[in-house]
């Protein structure tokens, strides 16, 4: 079997992907992930995805490689991970009262092929008082969360309402995906997954 890597230093990734009982190896690609001009949030998450695996597999021919991203959008104002306190209250502060989508990109290159999917999700946060703000950032500490949110955590009680085809990609890897992706790429999942037929 080829070796499989996931290319991220994100450690919600990797408790993502050892859902799927899969041995990998974990190799932070690197890259810049400064947006180009005019380059929305969709575009710069499967571009970036692509980019990280890609890196990767230049220097390991022959694995499969995964590579994923995430980008925050909001009112047309991309959101990414705040790093500080500061940052983060006025994130949440922008976001109050409004629709938040989370575009998340997964890529996975080998068995000789490249493919990208995206998995977008739309979350519509509550009317947050200052003070909800602060107390919630004190609480969860998500200063590495695009957008400033975890809703694995206690996130979920900012939210009025959560869409998206797979509630993994809210966290970072969609895994719904990224197991249809894999299989395509020749690793297979529990050795296989069964064709169905459906009942007469």
């Amino acid at each position: 079997m080829p070796e499989l890597i996931l290319a991220s230093g994100s450690p919600y990734r990797r408790e993502l992907l050892a859902r799927l009982g899969l041995d990998f190896t974990v190799v932070s690609p690197d890259v810049d992930e400064h947006p180009e001009p005019a380059e929305d949030g969709a575009a710069l998450s499967r571009r970036l995805a692509l980019l990280k695996a890609g890196t990767v597999a230049a220097r390991q021919p022959g694995a499969i490689v995964i590579g994923s991203d995430q980008v925050a959008e909001c009112a047309g104002r991309q959101l990414g991970k705040p790093g500080t306190v500061e940052r983060a209250v006025e994130q949440l502060g922008f976001c109050s009262g409004r629709e938040v989508i989370f575009h998340t990109a997964v890529a996975v290159i080998g068995g000789q092929r490249e493919q990208v999917r995206l998995v977008p999700t739309r979350v519509r946060m509550r009317n947050l008082s200052p003070e909800t703000i602060e107390r919630y950032i004190r609480k969860d500490r998500p200063l590495d969360c695009a957008g400033a949110m975890k809703s694995e955590a206690l996130g979920i009680a900012l939210t009025e309402a959560i869409t998206s085809d797979d509630p993994t990609a809210l966290v970072g890897l969609p895994l719904i995906a990224l197991a249809e992706m894999l299989e395509t790429a020749g690793l297979p999942i529990l050795g296989g997954l069964a064709q169905v037929r459906p009942s007469q």
